[in-house]
């Protein structure tokens, strides 16, 4: 029994002198903050991504650029989700004429609630959509009215302005 004792206070000898420190932090002050800190968790770490993925990859980007000259179709929610916004932008005035005629109705179509959203006409500004003559390079909207909120954020819609067909826009 006394053997055993002795190897275990020789066992503890041995191990005493080593700290948990890193050897060169070993002939420097231990501060209380440094014990303290915790290190930052892996997710809190990231830096935010500046990578935004593409809404038409491929061919249907392709597609709206040669055939109807307008790029980067998005659809919002918007005002509490009494209004849908959809915007485009313009690369090619002669090929978007067809999606700011005066003469053709917009409609958004949600197959999911089952219903079909018309462009609002109010009594003094009249329809809220833009209807001026195309110009390359500019931003261009138009509002249609989702009174009872009827479709909602990540819902599938098509958009439909005459022979212009935006299937599959995803509501943000």
């Amino acid at each position: 029994m006394f053997r055993a004792v002795i190897v275990s206070f020789l066992l503890c000898g041995v191990l005493w002198p080593q700290s948990s420190q890193p050897a060169s932090t070993q002939g420097k002050p231990k501060s209380s903050s440094a014990q303290l800190a915790v290190p930052p968790s892996p997710s809190s770490a990231r830096t935010p991504s500046r990578y935004h993925p593409a809404r038409f990859a491929g061919r249907a980007g392709t597609h709206y650029r040669l055939l109807w000259g307008v790029e980067s179709l998005s659809v919002k929610w918007a005002e509490s989700g009494e209004v849908i916004r959809f915007s485009y932008r313009v690369l090619d005035a002669d090929k978007a004429k067809t999606l700011s005629d005066k003469k053709l109705e917009p409609s958004l179509i949600d197959e999911r609630a089952h219903v079909k959203l018309v462009v609002p006409v109010m009594d003094k500004v009249g329809k809220l959509r833009q209807t001026s003559t195309p110009e390359a390079g500019k931003t261009y909207w138009m509002l249609f009215s989702n009174r009872g909120g009827y479709v909602k954020r990540g819902d599938r819609v098509n958009v439909v302005i005459g022979n212009f067909h935006a299937d599959g826009l995803v509501v943000d």
